[in-house]
């Protein structure tokens, strides 16, 4: 655990001025509920340790639209680069302070996608049946259920309605979604992927209906009781530089 974690930004630390991978987020929930971090630690990988907020870590379920994932500067893919994405994640530091986030499951409904963060990437990313559906200007719902690699039949169904701007978010409110970059392995070794995007636009939400096996399939407890936060944002795009390796550097 570093001494003095880099301080959590509204803003990018950095710019990318030359990005590897171009996406938008649309309709994003956020679910998140409280977690020991003792429950996270072994899943999370090499030179990363669990980040903490008065000595409490979290798990999210993000539901979202992922649309037009591009390469380099190349225009974002209307079709295979946009579809329906749930990911469940963890918080996380590394020893040069840098606060990312650590994803456990991916779950999409397109499966070139899928193949490519799978085989490409070490992502783990699933192939599933998914749906998001605005039921009007305020309610949404997601729904997902796994196909391969399984296990089949996980998934969830999420209902929100979205609520009041958050014109200052809580010091909690801003830990979960001011993330700047991911943890991960990549090509065999630990790697940061730095990411940046405008503020985001946040609503606070209500959760109408929370059906979900996605946490607990992804190697932790099944959550118990209401979740601590639960946000909406309609989006935001977003941009991911080059990898850098444990010591910082960047790849060629």
């Amino acid at each position: 655990m570093p001494s003095t974690p880099q301080p959590v930004t509204p803003d990018p630390p950095d710019a990318i001025a030359r990005p590897l991978l171009t996406q938008s987020w649309l309709d994003l929930t956020f679910v998140h509920w409280a977690v020991d971090p003792a429950d996270v630690a072994g899943l999370l990988p090499p030179g990363a340790v669990p980040d903490t907020l008065d000595g409490v870590t979290y798990v999210g379920l993000v539901a979202f639209r992922m649309h037009r994932v591009g390469w380099l500067r190349l225009p974002g893919v209307p079709y295979l680069g946009s579809f329906p994405e749930t990911n469940v994640r963890l918080y996380s530091v590394d020893d040069h302070g840098r606060r990312g986030v650590v994803f456990l499951s991916l779950d999409a409904s397109r499966l070139i996608p899928v193949l490519v963060g799978r085989l490409g990437f070490g992502m783990p990313y699933v192939w599933s049946r998914m749906r998001v559906r605005h039921d009007d200007d305020r309610t949404v719902t997601y729904t997902a259920s796994r196909r391969l690699p399984g296990p089949r039949g996980a998934g969830t169904r999420l209902t929100v309605r979205r609520g009041e701007a958050v014109d200052g978010p809580t010091e909690l409110e801003h830990f979960l979604t001011a993330r700047w970059g991911m943890h991960g392995v990549f090509f065999g070794r630990p790697m940061y992927l730095p990411n940046a995007h405008p503020r985001w636009p946040l609503y606070r939400a209500e959760l109408l209906e929370c059906q979900e096996d996605l946490v607990a399939a992804a190697g932790l407890p099944a959550p118990a009781g209401e979740p601590v936060s639960v946000l909406y944002s309609p989006g935001v795009p977003a941009r991911f530089g080059r990898p850098a390796r444990p010591a910082g550097i960047p790849t060629p």
